[in-house]
């Protein structure tokens, strides 16, 4: 079980072939790698953000692949793992926003705010980036993005990247919101991330909807 209502929206998810074929895919890298997040983890950021709890989804492709970083949440990482420089960016632009100087690498706060943390390719190999691409987890995470899509209540959705740009097409309904920019990596940050001020932003739509705000 993953959590009450997405059990529900994805119940059709679940009894397809790519599903099936997906599951045995990954319990057999498992059982024979080294796999990314632990096991148990895989499916943390549906656990902690329920399908109505959704205010905010920050997408990224797959989980980080050094030893001990991933742990079911996108962009993040455990408390005492090294910070990974993404992060460290995003931890900068933060601070550059809102003043806020964020030292917890772990973003389960953030998760269990509101914040979907979702890798559209949910487990990946030791130090092999995209080993899991094209075994369909793509398939069933574009369904999640687009059942958020279908819902009435606003989202808003956080598309750092050419990646995570991609799936623009799939948020049709024009009561969501849609921000963008490069990603925070190294090779791209000082390009359009610095400056872009998502934090503040995203405190300012929930607050014009009358949400409460996100405590980044």
């Amino acid at each position: 079980m993953i959590n009450k209502k997405w059990d529900i929206v994805l119940a059709n998810e679940f009894k397809q072939d790519y599903f099936r074929n997906l599951g045995i895919f990954v319990k057999s890298e498992y059982k024979n790698k080294r796999i990314f997040p632990p096991y148990n983890n895989i499916f943390d950021a549906l656990r902690f953000t329920d399908y109505d709890e959704v205010k905010i989804v920050i997408l990224g492709q797959d989980p980080y692949h050094g030893l001990g970083e991933a742990h079911g949440l996108s962009f993040s990482v455990r408390k005492g793992v090294k910070m990974p420089p993404s992060l460290q960016n995003i931890f900068k632009e933060l601070e550059n926003d809102l003043g806020i100087r964020r030292e917890n690498s772990d973003l389960t706060d953030w998760a269990k705010q509101g914040v979907l943390l979702l890798n559209s390719i949910m487990t990946v190999e030791q130090d092999r980036p995209l080993s899991h691409k094209n075994r369909g987890w793509e398939i069933f995470t574009d369904h999640i993005i687009q059942a958020l899509n279908a819902r009435e209540d606003p989202v808003i959705f956080l598309l750092w990247g050419s990646f995570a740009r991609s799936k623009k097409e799939l948020i049709t309904n024009r009561h969501h919101y849609i921000l963008e920019s490069v990603h925070p990596s190294p090779l791209s940050a000082n390009r359009g991330f610095f400056g872009s001020r998502p934090f503040s932003k995203i405190n300012n739509i929930l607050k014009q909807n009358g949400k409460k705000e996100i405590n980044w």
